[in-house]
């Protein structure tokens, strides 16, 4: 009976939902889905405990469509408004796409499911919703990445082309091979050098680029990933202190609604009755 007066109780069902005990049962049951995932990854653990992985793959299904479904009736429309809730809604409605035949494939989407704990866990929460408000300064950058990338693939296709077309023969090349020499992988020994042989002063082109684009570019990536995190927290904040601002000034309103209706009850002279009939002492006699 108890469970059907919080269904019934929408706001009841809301706290519920957003409870912290709540929330560590679907972070635990995350987890477990995750680890049922990775042992049907394992040839010998499929074949010994397909049955009981199949039944648990299901189990946990089912919780999720069901908690899915509940913050639904809860929250109505405004579940749709919540983009962390349309993500949830959309990994477990992956979840239920046929998974047979032609659809086998799908069936590996079902590891999505371990990413609700982006969702639930306030603090992954916060690191993706940074990430999020960069993207536009990282397309700033990415394009400004792109400019110099032309630039010195161009440079690079006219001034060593010729003598190294495997790498620098046309402007694609170029491209690829000073992505490497920006990853730093075999940038020195592989490229660097056998081109500094034939043209001894080959350093005076890479060691800028890569001065350029491996540690001044990267470092603003990390510095606008950074502030936007920084920027996102800071508004957390002050959306906890608005609320609790917002709390206060409601406790004060109903302090003072009571206070005016104490005064009123005071000039009515009722206060002074109900001293008099119950006064302070009787109650401790």
């Amino acid at each position: 009976m108890e469970l059907f007066r919080i269904l019934a109780d929408r706001k009841r069902l809301k706290g519920v939902l957003s409870s912290c005990w709540a929330e560590r049962i679907i972070i635990g049951v995350i987890v477990a889905n995750a680890l049922v995932l990775g042992l049907e990854a394992i040839p010998a653990a499929r074949e010994r405990l397909y049955g009981i992985l199949t039944l648990l793959d299901t189990f946990f299904l089912w919780f999720f469509t069901v908690e899915i479904l509940l913050r639904l009736h809860a929250h109505r429309l405004a579940f749709f408004r919540d983009p962390w809730s349309i993500f949830d809604f959309m990994v477990v409605a992956v979840a239920w796409l046929p998974s047979s035949g032609a659809f086998a494939a799908l069936r590996a989407l079902r590891v999505l499911r371990v990413l609700r704990l982006i969702s639930t866990v306030k603090s992954m929460r916060r690191v993706v919703s940074g990430l999020l408000q960069a993207i536009p300064g990282v397309g700033s950058i990415m394009l400004l990445m792109a400019l110099v990338f032309y630039v010195f693939s161009v440079m690079a296709t006219l001034l060593y082309g010729e003598a190294f077309p495997e790498w620098f023969g046309h402007l694609g090349r170029s491209a690829y091979t000073l992505f490497q020499v920006m990853t730093l992988e075999s940038w020195s020994m592989g490229i660097v050098r056998p081109v500094m042989e034939k043209f001894p002063l080959a350093w005076a082109f890479f060691v800028p680029f890569i001065l350029v684009t491996s540690f001044t570019v990267l470092n603003l990536f990390i510095g606008i990933i950074v502030n936007a995190m920084q920027m996102d927290f800071e508004d957390a904040i002050r959306e906890e202190q608005q609320h609790q601002e917002e709390k206060l000034d409601a406790l004060l309103d109903e302090l003072r609604t009571l206070r005016q209706e104490v005064a009123q009850l005071r000039a009515a002279g009722k206060v002074d009755q109900i001293s008099a009939q119950h006064p302070p002492g009787a109650q401790e006699q």
